[in-house]
């Protein structure tokens, strides 16, 4: 149990991350909410809280209950995951480094305390130097990948990124609060104004025609504005839904370049 990286989060940006690290033999628990609302699920090892496993391109990520569950999950070479919001975990694993990778958009209790190096991925919320040694950005653009090691990532503008130039109207969201029933599945190839859910009683309805990214877990608990669903316009991108997007590889990069180096200045062996 040495030489342990902690990623708080299990989405789609988080499981770029945790891809990359694992890849590179470096050891990575993952720490998750009961209740994940990662809409790419088909490339988020958070689905594992409702599957007890999750594969992403060839790495398996395993649900935990407990240490000893956790240790044989490592053995077998998985990644193992752990419901623990709150991060108690760190009572009994004393981690190198923990990622918080939650995209909260605001910091919800990560700080330089929990390990010896700590990195966050943007947007602001966290504050490089202070809250963490190094920050993320997140933001599409020239910047993205990009450690920062003192100050903020860029701040969020709320507005996706365009593909085939559509941008706001790719994301739909919930119409009401209440439970959300999946009409439609990933890679379902779907019209404008189809219906492809219920939240309630109220229909949720395609907002333009496309392959249907993301969507939310089915049987969900969503709020009236939460993000549930994600079509992509370009048809001939079906094998997307099972791909880790360039976005998350680059950001995933960030990271493993970020670690590295605190391990360096800090003098941190992170390989046994």
């Amino acid at each position: 149990m040495d030489n342990i990286v902690i990623v708080r989060g299990g989405g789609d940006l988080a499981s770029g991350v945790i891809h990359k690290l694992h890849r590179c033999n470096i050891k990575v628990l993952v720490l998750e909410c009961e209740h994940p609302t990662a809409i790419r699920r088909t490339v988020s090892f958070c689905n594992a809280v409702f599957e007890n496993e999750m594969e992403v391109e060839g790495i398996k990520c395993r649900l935990a209950k407990n240490i000893d569950e956790i240790k044989r999950i490592f053995e077998d070479g998985d990644v193992p995951l752990i419901i623990d919001e709150k991060c108690e975990i760190l009572d009994e694993i004393k981690p190198i480094a923990l990622i918080d990778a939650i995209i909260a958009k605001k910091n919800i209790g990560t700080n330089k305390n929990m390990a010896p190096i700590t990195i966050a991925l943007g947007p602001p919320g966290f504050c490089a130097e202070k809250d963490v040694d190094a920050v993320i950005e997140t933001k599409r653009g020239h910047n993205l990948g990009r450690i920062i090691y003192e100050g903020y990532a860029a701040k969020n503008t709320g507005i996706p990124g365009d593909i085939k130039g559509y941008s706001k109207e790719r994301v739909i969201h919930s119409p009401t609060e209440g439970v959300i029933n999946n009409i439609s599945h990933i890679a379902d190839y779907v019209e404008k104004g189809q219906i492809i859910a219920k939240v309630g009683s109220e229909n949720v309805y395609a907002s333009l025609s496309g392959i249907l990214r993301g969507i939310i877990y089915d049987k969900t608990y969503v709020k009236k504005g939460l993000k549930i669903a994600d079509i992509d316009p370009r048809k001939e991108e079906l094998q997307n839904c099972y791909k880790i997007s360039d976005k998350a590889r680059c950001i995933g990069g960030g990271v493993l370049e970020a670690l590295l180096n605190m391990c360096f200045i800090k003098n941190i062996k992170i390989f046994q």
